[in-house]
């Protein structure tokens, strides 16, 4: 580990989108035609927030800690952010701050931000001024700008707790 007690994780989903299934983001479910396809609720920007926390302490990744077998079925990535956040609190850091993206052409998101931000925060116990989710649109160009997919980014800064071990 750094002497500092600051560490720094990225986190990267993409998921293609269908018909049938619902558009959860940021653990809010968002009115839309189509959904990701995915194991769980497919929630890439949740994903993406687990595996920067992940990272940030060389944990390895979501898959690693939540395989896709019968268990994590359809499962709220809501539980899988708080699971993560209790690994990280247990290993004695705290989150900073976390600074999200999430890439979709269509619906727009802008009206849901707020919503996602308090969700986020909620599931890993600190305060909204330290979560940030933004937007982006693909512009027409690769599987996100042809609608065909969604994906997100999460950055993520650590601090190890004064005290902890």
């Amino acid at each position: 580990m750094n002497s500092n007690g600051l560490r720094i994780g990225i986190g990267y989903d993409i998921h293609p989108l269908v018909k049938g299934r619902p558009l959860i983001l940021g653990g809010v479910e968002i009115e839309s035609e189509r959904g990701p396809a995915g194991h769980s609720d497919a929630d890439a920007l949740l994903h993406a927030v687990c595996d920067a926390l992940l990272g940030a302490l060389s944990l390895g990744d979501l898959g690693e800690h939540f395989p896709e077998s019968d268990e994590f079925k359809g499962i709220s990535s809501l539980v899988l952010v708080q699971r993560v956040g209790e690994m990280i609190a247990g290993r004695d850091y705290r989150v900073v701050n976390l600074d999200c993206i999430v890439h979709a052409e269509r619906p727009r998101l802008s009206g849901y931000r707020k919503d996602m931000i308090a969700k986020i925060a909620g599931a890993l116990g600190i305060d909204a001024g330290d979560v940030s989710v933004k937007f982006t649109r693909g512009e027409g160009l690769g599987p996100v700008g042809e609608e065909r997919a969604l994906a997100a980014r999460a950055v993520v800064l650590l601090e190890k707790i004064s005290g902890g071990g």
